[in-house]
């Protein structure tokens, strides 16, 4: 397995975690379900921050266990292998409810700018 740069991994995983967050913005839980193009944007956001999580190093997530990393990264197969039983209130949360307190968890790992 190629090695990946955990800080540029970590800005990937803000950034997405920052854009869903933002996506949210101005739609209300029902919207996940009636707007098909919401719920896709949402869930590959959702997929996205799962799949770099996996590219997080070791040493890195198990000084930091204030993240949830199996969680995120369960989720992503969860979404990915399941995408036929997406569960529309769960997805509504991480995005509305989780991402939040993880953009900030995120953003106490990167350097300074």
């Amino acid at each position: 397995m190629s090695r990946h740069d955990d800080t540029i991994t970590l800005r990937q995983m803000l950034d997405h975690v920052e854009e869903a967050v933002a996506l949210s913005k101005g739609h209300k839980r029902e919207d996940i379900e009636t707007d098909r193009v919401f719920f896709l944007a949402t869930l590959k956001l959702v997929e996205i921050v799962g799949e770099a999580a996996t590219r997080i190093s070791e040493p890195l997530q198990a000084a930091h266990p204030e993240i949830p990393w199996r969680e995120i990264i369960g989720t992503r197969n969860h979404l990915i292998h399941g995408y036929d039983a997406v569960d529309y209130s769960i997805l509504w949360d991480i995005v509305t409810g989780d991402f939040a307190p993880l953009a900030l968890h995120l953003k106490a790992l990167l350097p300074k700018e």
